[in-house]
């Protein structure tokens, strides 16, 4: 996998995540009775892709598609 591939898959994920934040913040604040989708769907997918990219990063790592900083500082 070339490093640009993963680099966007991973920009799309997070942009994606940053999308459900918004809009649980927006049915959050609109909070109407006879919502048809509740806060906590958006929420759930914030969190499930959050989990994904971290196991997408964790593979990377593995399968030697990105490498690690030996120095950080």
């Amino acid at each position: 996998m070339s490093p640009l591939l993963f680099k966007s898959i991973i920009i799309l994920l997070l942009l994606f995540i940053i999308f459900n934040l918004v809009l649980a913040m927006v049915r959050m604040v609109r909070e109407n009775a006879d919502s048809k989708v509740p806060m906590s769907r958006y929420l759930g997918r914030r969190v499930a892709l959050s989990a994904v990219v971290i196991i997408f990063l964790i593979l990377a790592l593995k399968l030697g598609w990105v490498m690690p900083n030996p120095r950080p500082y």
